[in-house]
């Protein structure tokens, strides 16, 4: 009886031992989860960008002695609170928000598993790497050790300033979160192996803004030797969410600091983070993005792409269904031929012709149809394209996977009353708002992938999951599992994938409940975005 309650004893002992791993800068020490898988969050990899390092290049972490408990997520990067459907597990806001999050199935730090790291979505202006639908358990259950990064967003992350470009050793400005998101792939180099990793197989991956980081890594000098494949789902620096020159980000910052009353960039830095972010709040304050600085960016990414010059590695890129709806063409105009055709002139001129021709419309169906499309290929749908399209002439010749997606989400919970879906995935509440008033969706809206992907539906409390978007969500997260380890998604039971650049036509899967090949049909119109983008 005395040796039984001992091995008890002992396993009890056992499984309540937390795990730890060897950084470069100290010992960390994580939880383990039910699932067996550990977890440890709030792992920093820069030094607090605070005081003279607000809207400076990340610096390296400083080494700790002891045990650092990572166990927490981290603080969110400062944001507004912009989207509906950002669900945060963060320990607060603050500008101290360089933290990192590792999922890893490995018991051991000699197992070389492939890697994951996953930037989130927001516009460059909210996310955070504790959103549940980003969790890493879900993959990490399939051989894989998976990271969330945050960054810094909006005016920290990326205002340029001349005084900024002048204080740079590299006389360079902005880009400060894309450049975190580097430090923290610079990181997974050095110490991913503690985990249990391979640096040498890194997939790097995101969603809407977390993509155009994707390719934005791809064609950074700084970046593009620290991954081995990468993954976008809707959206890129392409044609898309276009990079500013230097001169125009810097006159932006100018604009800004003279609406805070800030004769300096020490004014600037001195200022509580708070007022900061709440200035950016205010009518006309520019949106502040990427930037050409000659040092992250060294030129555009186009230009980069043509010249063959970013990163030679596998691609698996696509895009949703909805990602924008047909009320972006419309505005609050009824759905008649009449209608869109007149809405299509406005934005397009003499060149309107050609636009009904690629999306054309003889009754309200259609008019819906072909809005949706339009407005969905402005959005992100084109610069997703584009970068496919790139990466397939000058990548090397390493595979490129399309994908489309179009899983209709299912209806919300009983719970979420009178609520409905609002854009980029956000919810809206109702009661006595106009919230019922908003268009069902007429596809997959922008975002509604991820937790598919990444294996996390259950994680997500609003829609009433169905049978079907279990399927679809255990097909999608396979492939992305699938490319992670071999690059290359194919699998047993899987509908064969074939490269986009394998064969004399393009193919791509369609994702859905019946999830089958295609052949490139509409290719026609985003050669005519291109051209038409390029003579703008």
């Amino acid at each position: 009886m005395l040796s039984v309650l001992t091995v008890q004893l002992a396993h009890v002992a056992v499984a309540q031992t937390a795990p730890q791993a060897k950084t470069v800068n100290g010992v960390v020490e994580g939880v383990t989860e039910s699932s067996g898988i550990r977890a440890f969050k709030g792992i920093p990899f820069g030094q607090p960008p605070v005081n003279d390092l607000r809207w400076k290049e990340p610096q390296p972490v400083k080494n700790w002695q002891g045990v650092r408990k990572a166990d927490k997520f981290g603080p969110r990067a400062m944001q507004r609170a912009v989207f509906g459907d950002m669900g945060f597990r963060s320990n607060g806001m603050s500008e101290d928000c360089l933290y990192l999050n590792v999922w890893t199935p490995a018991k051991s730090a000699n197992e070389k598993l492939p890697v994951l790291v996953y930037f989130y979505g927001g516009g460059f202006i909210a996310g955070d790497g504790s959103e549940a639908r980003y969790d890493g358990e879900s993959m990490a259950q399939k051989g894989i050790v998976a990271l969330t990064v945050n960054y810094r967003l909006g005016v920290f992350g990326f205002m340029a300033h001349p005084e900024l470009t002048k204080e740079s050793p590299h006389h360079a400005s902005g880009n400060y979160g894309l450049m975190d998101q580097t430090a923290a792939l610079r990181w997974v180099k050095q110490n991913i192996a503690a985990f249990g990793g391979d640096p040498n197989k890194v997939t790097i991956a995101g969603e809407s803004a977390g993509s155009v980081a994707v390719s934005a890594q791809m064609v950074s000098p700084l970046a593009k030797d620290l991954f081995a494949a990468a993954i976008g789902e809707s959206g890129s620096l392409l044609g898309g969410m276009s990079p500013n020159s230097l001169a125009t980000a810097e006159q932006s910052g100018v604009t800004f600091a003279t609406g805070l009353d800030a004769k300096s960039l020490a004014d600037l830095r001195a200022m509580p983070a708070e007022k900061v972010l709440e200035a950016t709040a205010k009518p006309g304050v520019p949106w502040f993005t990427s930037t050409i600085d000659g040092y992250f960016l060294p030129k555009a990414p186009t230009a980069i792409f043509a010249a063959g010059e970013q990163a030679h590695v596998p691609l698996l890129a696509g895009w949703n269904s909805q990602e924008m709806g047909p009320n972006a063409i419309l505005g609050k105009e009824q759905p008649t031929p009449e209608n869109y055709a007149s809405a299509v002139k406005k934005l397009y001129g003499e060149r309107a012709d050609e636009v009904l021709k690629l999306y054309p419309a003889t009754n309200e169906e259609e008019v819906l149809n072909s809005a949706m499309d339009l407005a969905s290929d402005r959005f992100l749908a084109f610069s997703t394209w584009k970068w496919a399209d790139m990466q397939i002439k000058t990548g090397g010749g390493k595979p490129v996977y399309r994908y489309y997606y179009s899983r209709p989400r299912p209806s919300m919970t009983a719970e979420m009353g009178n609520a409905t879906a609002g854009l980029a995935g956000g919810v809206v509440k109702g009661g006595d708002t106009p919230a019922s008033k908003i268009p069902p969706a007429r596809g997959a809206v922008h975002s509604a992938e991820i937790e598919y992907a990444m294996g996390n539906l259950a994680s997500n409390k609003t829609y009433a999951w169905t049978p079907d978007d279990y399927k679809v969500s255990k097909v999608m997260q396979e492939y992305f599992a699938n490319f992670i380890k071999t690059h290359n998604p194919n699998g047993p039971g899987l509908p064969k994938w074939p490269a986009a650049n394998s064969g004399s036509s393009v193919q791509y899967m369609q994702i859905d409940v019946n999830t089958r090949l295609e052949t490139e049909k509409n290719r026609a119109r985003y050669l005519f975005l291109d051209t038409y983008n390029t003579k703008q």
